[in-house]
C-alpha cells in the first residue's frame, strides 16, 4: 500500500489522498459511542487548550504522519473516530488514515456539533470555562 505523502494532509482535499468524500466514513456526534470511544483530536494547540472532549487523544494534523505510530496503541478491533473544529481537518485526516489502512470515521461538525450536543468539554486554563475555538 502508498502512503500518501504529509503534504496531502495539509493541502490537499480527501480525493487527492485517495478517498472519494462520499465515500468517507462519517458520523454524527449524536452516533458516536457514549463509552469505549477512541477519539483523536487533530486540531491546533491553542485550539485543543481552549476546550476538548475529556479522554481524546490530541495530534494536530500537520504531525499526523510523524506521530501516527502514537495511535499503535490503541484497540485495532474499534475505528478511530477524528474530530476537529467543523470537520474539514479531520475529514482529510480520516481519509488519509484510511488509505494507510486504519479504521477511521470523521465526525460530522466537528468539535462544535460535539459541545452543541451537550457531550462534556474541559480546557487546559485554570479558571476558565472551556470554549470551542
Amino acid at each position: 500500500m502508498v502512503v500518501p505523502p504529509l503534504w496531502a494532509l495539509n493541502a490537499a482535499k480527501c480525493e487527492d489522498v485517495g478517498v472519494n468524500p462520499g465515500e468517507l466514513p462519517t458520523a454524527s456526534v449524536s452516533e458516536l459511542p457514549t463509552e469505549g470511544l477512541t477519539l483523536l483530536d487533530v486540531r491546533e494547540q491553542d485550539e485543543w487548550a481552549a476546550g476538548h472532549a475529556p479522554g481524546a487523544i490530541h495530534i494536530p494534523l500537520g504531525e499526523l504522519p510523524a506521530r501516527v505510530g502514537e495511535l499503535g496503541e490503541l484497540p485495532d478491533d474499534k475505528p478511530v473516530y477524528v474530530v476537529c473544529r467543523s470537520g474539514g481537518r479531520s475529514a482529510r485526516a480520516a481519509a488519509w488514515l484510511n488509505s494507510s489502512g486504519w479504521e477511521a470515521v470523521n465526525v460530522a461538525g466537528g468539535m462544535k456539533s460535539w459541545h452543541s450536543e451537550g457531550r462534556p468539554v474541559v480546557g487546559e486554563h485554570p479558571g476558565i470555562a472551556p470554549a470551542i475555538i
